[in-house]
């Protein structure tokens, strides 16, 4: 086959439609229209490039759609062309976009445009997003501003600072009632709520559930609470093997309580080893740990309700 020919192949077969035959399904909560999550069980696959690109966030694997057939079937390049040709026509079905909060992508840098957004203050939208919907107590909260992790997004978003080692902006989490995503044309990095030097270091997979663990912990002493933000990028990787090379370091897998959760902590276990860290997996009773927290909010709720 000519190049001009896979060229053409590779254009008319998007990497959703490859997915969708092959039993995965969209993971709409977990999508952004840059970002669409499928998944088949514990399978994860996010595709990109507006169909054309993909990768496996569980693992180093990515590409375009004859690789995306490789990975899934086993197979030869060449048997990809094949199957990639019987799938010409198809036509993927594609989320409801039904609203978007993203602003339109800027031209200046990641940090000046984080400077420009103003912080929570306690009576805006996003002070109230995290206190009343995410159950996070006024003092974390507080926490989270005073080391500036924290900025209001539109429509009552929270952003959620992501920095490398120097303390620079890369990119932020953005979460609120009716979206979440990351920064159009950030980088992630490591959120990182508590001291620097700290010894004990969690792990989580969002900004909400670092700062949910720190509020049921109390802050406790000497730990750092840390996002990835849901992903296992190069960098974030690379920041937290930096951290656990430390001397006296205790690396805490506080990753949720699903099979994603458990292959992020199976990764952290690794570094660990690699280390020469102490390791511990800490498992949220729910599925994450803002769950746990809001869990605990509706008890004492209750508890007061029939008092």
């Amino acid at each position: 086959m000519k190049k001009q020919e896979l060229e053409d192949l590779r254009d008319r077969v998007p990497c959703a439609t490859v997915l969708e035959q092959a039993g995965f399904a969209i993971d709409r909560q977990e999508s952004t229209r840059k970002a669409v999550k499928y998944r088949r069980g514990a399978e994860i696959v996010i595709v990109i490039h507006e169909g054309m690109g993909w990768f496996d966030p569980l693992s180093d694997a990515k590409g375009d759609v004859f690789s995306l057939v490789e990975h899934l079937d086993g197979i030869s390049f060449v048997e990809s062309l094949d199957q990639v040709a019987t799938l010409v026509g198809f036509v993927a079905s594609e989320p409801d976009w039904s609203r978007t909060f993203r602003e339109p992508a800027p031209s200046d840098a990641i940090p000046d445009r984080w400077a420009k957004r103003r912080k929570p203050w306690r009576v805006s939208m996003t002070w109230r997003y995290l206190r009343d919907e995410r159950c996070l107590p006024d003092a974390i909260i507080r926490a989270a501003i005073r080391d500036d992790l924290l900025r209001e997004g539109p429509y009552g978003s929270m952003w959620a600072a992501h920095q490398d080692d120097a303390g620079i902006i890369t990119g932020w989490e953005e979460r609120g009632p009716d979206w979440r995503g990351f920064s159009t044309g950030g980088s992630k990095a490591l959120f990182r709520l508590g001291p620097c030097d700290a010894q004990r270091l969690c792990v989580t997979e969002a900004a909400v559930d670092a700062m949910s663990l720190a509020a049921l912990e109390g802050i406790r002493e000497g730990s750092l609470y840390l996002s990835t933000g849901g992903g296992w990028s190069p960098t974030t990787e690379a920041a937290v093997r930096r951290l656990a090379a430390g001397s006296g370091v205790h690396l805490v897998a506080a990753t949720d309580a699903n099979s994603q959760g458990e292959s992020f902590a199976g990764r952290l276990r690794d570094i660990a080893a690699e280390a020469g860290c102490d390791w511990f997996r800490l498992k949220p009773p729910a599925e994450d740990w803002n769950d746990a927290l809001r869990a605990r909010a509706r008890e004492k709720k209750e508890r007061k309700t029939e008092g």
